[in-house]
């Protein structure tokens, strides 16, 4: 309970640093409703005896605003950079913060949500703990590029959506290595 609530405030405090990254008030964000909903996974991955064979989790963006990941010594997490997936060491007491695609939606491409994948390890069990930002599935509450953030004359890059029609799209389609954010342009 104590973890949780802890990785709340480290987030509405990442919102408020996001906002002023955007140029935005720091409760812009937060505001709009980004922070209302949290949603925390654990993972465990147990070790593979062939390893090449397999992957831990395949190649996604996540559809949320951003995720705060916990993971072990073990590693296995991958990023997608210029066509190449790196390896993302763990480093003790560190989280790591991946933008996902409902950010990279209302910042209309300021901020990128990041391909990432799990690559299954012959030593473990691999074990991650990730807090998922994602706003409230249920709300009518419609997301699209915020207007500030648009210059005169420049079109935002998306079309406006809920939380819940892009996760289900998200989950109807699977996890195929595409990112769901092209569905949503205009």
């Amino acid at each position: 309970m104590e973890y949780s609530e802890q990785v709340v405030k480290l987030g509405l405090t990442l919102f408020q640093l996001l906002s002023e990254a955007l140029g935005l008030h720091p409760n812009h964000l937060k505001d709009m409703g980004c922070a209302e909903s949290t949603l925390i996974l654990g993972h465990y991955y147990p070790p593979c005896p062939e390893p090449q064979l397999t992957l831990g989790a395949s190649s996604h963006t996540d559809a949320v605003f951003f995720t705060l990941l916990l993971q072990d010594q073990i590693g296995g997490l991958q990023v997608l950079h210029e066509d190449q997936w790196v390896d993302v060491p763990p480093i003790p007491g560190a989280l790591v913060i991946n933008m996902g695609d409902l950010l990279q939606l209302v910042s209309n491409n300021k901020f990128k949500s990041i391909s990432h994948r799990v690559l299954a390890k012959h030593v473990g069990p691999k074990i991650s703990v990730a807090c998922f930002f994602r706003g409230q599935q249920n709300s009518t509450r419609l997301y699209c590029p915020i207007k500030e953030l648009l210059p005169e004359g420049n079109a935002p890059i998306y079309r406006e959506t809920t939380i819940n029609a892009y996760l289900t799209y998200f989950y109807s389609k699977g996890l195929d290595g595409n990112s769901s954010l092209p569905h949503f342009k205009l």
